[in-house]
């Protein structure tokens, strides 16, 4: 491995940094992208189920709120109610809405970062490939005995410009194929959250003290 970042030259740093970078981003996502952190399956009928005859205690909705991301959207309904008797359906899906949108900035913490790797690396790569044309042409300068080119910065000319090359792909492939996994993972999240916010809001309009006319 020695032997190769030496063959590719300065270049090559950059891109190892990213792909330190990059594979941190990817188990760090992957981590906390798991449905039992995010969207447990059983976590709605649970909470329709502890509210069906009456609001829950401050307590239980802070446990609630720390369970998962599901778990905070759905926190955030039962405190409007608990905070606000008399709101309105349109106010209860206004906060829905608002946890939602929190919710999903969450889920998408570090995908830009990701998604900047996967369309920067392949330019380092070119960038290391310019280097290397630049090794190559100086090689073909006269020497000062008159001779020809240098053969061996020849060769290491031709070991930049192909070991940035490749090793640009290798960093970006993988990091784009995660941030489109990523990206559709949060979508199915934020679809889960939605269906689970038009669930809970006519349930909880049981509690909502009704205006007189």
């Amino acid at each position: 491995m020695l032997s190769i970042i030496q063959a590719a030259g300065w270049p090559i740093w950059p891109l190892i940094l990213c792909s330190i970078v990059a594979l941190a981003l990817i188990i760090e996502r992957l981590y906390h992208l798991r449905p039992s952190l995010v969207a447990p399956a059983t976590l709605l009928d649970e909470v329709v189920g502890v509210t069906r005859a009456n609001l829950p205690a401050a307590d239980v909705v802070n446990k609630l709120a720390d369970n998962s991301v599901l778990g905070s959207v759905l926190a955030a309904g039962l405190r409007s109610v608990i905070a606000e008797p008399r709101i309105s359906e349109a106010a209860l899906r206004q906060a829905f809405e608002n946890a939602g949108r929190a919710a999903v900035h969450q889920l998408e913490r570090y995908l830009n970062t990701l998604g900047t790797i996967a369309a920067a690396a392949p330019l380092l790569g070119l960038f290391g490939t310019v280097v290397g044309m630049i090794e190559i042409f100086g090689s073909q300068a006269p020497t000062t005995g008159g001779t020809g080119g240098n053969p061996q910065q020849l060769a290491h000319g031709i070991s930049i410009a192909l070991y940035n090359t490749a090793f640009g792909l290798m960093v970006a492939i993988p990091a784009l194929m995660f941030y489109r996994y990523f990206r559709g993972r949060v979508d199915e999240f934020q679809l889960g959250m939605e269906l689970a916010a038009e669930r809970m809001v006519p349930h909880l309009m049981r509690f909502a003290v009704r205006a007189p006319a």
